[in-house]
């Protein structure tokens, strides 16, 4: 009796050590506003962060033009995050878009451009 007493307590010990470590290593999450104005939007935002290193999830909510973005923190950073999305040619938070990367846009998805129909 002793015996499976000792070793459930030892099973409890290392499940919650396991657990602890775990939480540690924890992803963040990072809202970004964008100038996103479409699904054309959503899918070309999305699609680049999802090349981006250490990033776990990326859903951009339309309506909002805000981003959540789910990543592991040793491998990216906020401000790597912001770059993604303005070299793809969209605004994030206080970045302006690249250029570059707002020129290759079509016009539909440029601020200003047609809705979609």
């Amino acid at each position: 009796m002793n015996r499976n007493l000792f070793l459930s307590s030892l099973m409890a010990l290392t499940l919650t050590s396991t657990t602890l470590l775990a939480t540690d290593d924890k992803d963040k999450e990072v809202k970004i506003k964008t100038s996103a104005i479409c699904e054309m939007c959503k899918a070309r935002i999305e699609k680049n962060l999802a090349f981006e290193k250490g990033v776990k999830e990326a859903v951009l909510d339309v309506d909002t033009k805000v981003v959540t973005i789910k990543y592991n923190p040793a491998k990216t950073d906020v401000t790597k995050l912001k770059a993604n999305i303005t070299k793809t040619g969209y605004d994030a938070d206080e970045v302006a878009a690249d250029p570059k990367g707002y020129d290759k846009l079509p016009s539909c998805c440029k601020k200003g451009g047609m809705a979609h129909h």
